[in-house]
């Protein structure tokens, strides 16, 4: 088992930026790769990002390239999200997914074994 811990999400203006971490616990070796998805009220999850730990590749929803990175420390096994021109669309619970197979699609939640309860991210206009 994997446990994921968020932390960092709150409220900001519009044009603003937050930092969010995930804290992984457990099986960790076990993680092919570390993904963060968004789901706002009424909507359907949305991937976000993802970093692969053997090569930190990344993969960006195109909604957020330019806008958010995604990093990781293997040593703290924990990943990272920095948001920057925050928008008020942004606004989202802000999920972390950790996923043991390099198997299909990162962009679907399916593929993710492993997720933490959120945090709230709410960008104001």
């Amino acid at each position: 088992q994997v446990q994921l811990v968020e932390s960092g999400g709150g409220l900001v203006q519009a044009g603003g930026s937050l930092r969010l971490s995930c804290a992984a616990s457990g099986r960790t070796f076990s993680t092919y790769a570390m993904g963060w998805f968004r789901q706002a009220p009424g909507k359907e999850r949305e991937f976000v990002a993802q970093i692969t730990w053997s090569d930190s590749s990344t993969y960006y929803a195109d909604s957020v390239k330019g806008r958010f990175t995604i990093s990781g420390d293997n040593a703290k096994n924990t990943a990272y999200l920095q948001m920057k021109s925050l928008k008020p669309e942004d606004t989202a619970v802000y999920l972390c997914a950790a996923r043991t197979r390099p198997l299909g699609s990162s962009t679907i939640a399916s593929r993710y074994d492993y997720w933490g309860q959120g945090t709230q991210v709410t960008v104001s206009s």
